[in-house]
């Protein structure tokens, strides 16, 4: 069963089809820190610098230094470098970094910050092929936030001028609810909130997947929940629209089937369910999933899936969701 959609997200739907209210970023956990001092736009010198940690950040985790890890990361990538670095040192899925060149920095204005005052940018890797990577200002040095997320399709064309939606008006409230709307079009199978995505985007493939999902573990009972992981990014394009970076956690809670004490089908393979519970047939399993997106929202509000990564990020003993 999905999540249900709340009547303020339908509500904040709605209302932003009609593109005369402002609202605030969704609330969610992240890095992003400041002190409560003026957030400070990024230089490319700083930029170059942030960029370069993540050679520091490669070796972390290949090495499982998890407090390392820990330290280089927030928001998306400091989700995964908790219980995820963990369990790589007992066989999980870690993190494999690649190795990435011919870098494009993205650099917001000085008003560009998150909720909590922390500056931000965006790196774009067009070798070997198009990746974006977030870094955000948080306890006093630039963190890798989201990344490596690799292009899906096209590349969209970004302004001249770097700028944060949140400087253009015309684009706010559509980029600011783009993580909204994803969770509402997930958990709204019969189409109700009105959300659509074009034939062929990669939501169009993930909705189904979610629907079919309990019925590929039966006779066990599996249950969905997609939730938002923080707030949202967003830089804007050549044409008006604007780009959104933005995170969702996709959490499976899995027990057995009426008359049965352990799982039938587990969700996750059998290392992976000991690196992460210390248990090699647990009773019950909610495993945790990070999607990371970045999103080209239109002017007319369309929105399109430009780039993706999906990461476990956590498996714990029990079904912790109904």
């Amino acid at each position: 069963m999905l999540r249900r959609i709340t009547a303020l997200s339908f509500a904040l739907i709605v209302l932003a089809g009609c593109g005369n209210e402002t609202f605030g970023q969704a609330s969610g956990s992240r890095g992003g820190d400041s002190d409560g001092a003026t957030a400070v736009a990024a230089t490319k010198a700083d930029a170059e610098g942030a960029f370069a940690t993540l050679t520091e950040l490669k070796e972390a985790w290949k090495g499982h230094d998890c407090a390392k890890v820990t330290s280089l990361t927030t928001w998306a990538e400091g989700a995964l470098a908790g219980h995820a670095c963990e369990a790589a040192k007992d066989g999980g899925t870690g993190l494999d970094l690649g190795k990435y060149g011919d870098v494009e920095y993205l650099l917001p204005g000085a008003g560009a910050s998150d909720d909590e005052g922390g500056a931000w940018f965006v790196a774009l890797a067009h070798d070997p092929d198009p990746t974006f990577f977030v870094f955000v200002q948080a306890e006093g040095r630039w963190r890798l936030g989201a990344g490596p997320i690799p292009v899906l399709h096209k590349t969209p064309k970004f302004d001249v001028d770097s700028k944060s939606a949140d400087d253009n008006p015309e684009i706010a409230v559509q980029a600011r609810l783009v993580p909204t709307r994803y969770v509402a079009f997930l958990t709204d199978p019969a189409g109700v909130s009105g959300v659509k995505f074009s034939s062929g985007d990669r939501m169009r493939d993930l909705l189904p997947e979610l629907l079919r999902a309990p019925a590929k573990v039966r006779p066990d009972r599996l249950s969905v929940d997609v939730q938002l992981e923080g707030q949202a990014y967003a830089l804007v394009l050549a044409d008006g629209g604007a780009l959104v970076f933005h995170a969702l956690r996709v959490v499976y809670a899995q027990r057995p089937g009426s008359g049965r004490s352990s799982l039938a089908h587990p969700r996750y393979g059998d290392a992976d369910v000991r690196a992460y519970t210390g248990k090699s047939d647990p009773a019950a399993i909610t495993g945790t999933e990070l999607v990371m997106l970045a999103t080209e929202v239109s002017k007319d509000n369309e929105m399109t899936t430009v780039a993706m990564r999906r990461s476990l990020a956590d498996i714990t003993p029990g079904a912790t969701s109904e």
